[in-house]
């Protein structure tokens, strides 16, 4: 039971931490850090629009880089979680050979690979 609930709980995380943010909000009546005015609003967008540029340039390579590297770091995360699922289903199916630890760690790793893989994408599509 505890490998399964390793598996679904990263990706319910989310929507648990929003809703009770939901319900303290409720409760005090407060908007919490929302804008109250449209003036307000258009501040965080530009500061929010600043930020995201700053990180953009902080991840942005000097110079042209080779494209087998452009490819390999669009693709660094997918390939790592592929990795993850691929070796827990080896120690699954040798887990005796391996150990109920590392059996349990690989389990653990997968539910928060597919809670990246799946999890936003499903968090959202609930918040619809």
């Amino acid at each position: 039971m505890g490998g399964l609930l390793s598996l679904i709980l990263p990706a319910l995380v989310p929507a648990f931490t929003d809703g009770a943010r939901g319900i303290i909000a409720k409760f005090t009546g407060g908007a919490g850090g929302q804008p109250q005015n449209v003036a307000e609003r258009i501040q965080l967008m530009q500061a929010e629009a600043a930020k995201l540029q700053a990180m953009s340039a902080l991840d942005t390579p000097v110079g042209q880089p080779s494209q087998w590297i452009v490819d390999l770091r669009a693709a660094f995360r997918y390939v790592i979680i592929s990795a993850i699922l691929i070796f827990t289903g080896v120690t699954l199916y040798f887990g005796d050979i391996v150990g109920a630890s590392a059996v349990s760690v690989l389990l653990d790793m997968s539910g928060c690979a597919m809670s990246f893989v799946v999890g936003e994408r499903m968090y959202l599509q609930l918040k619809k």
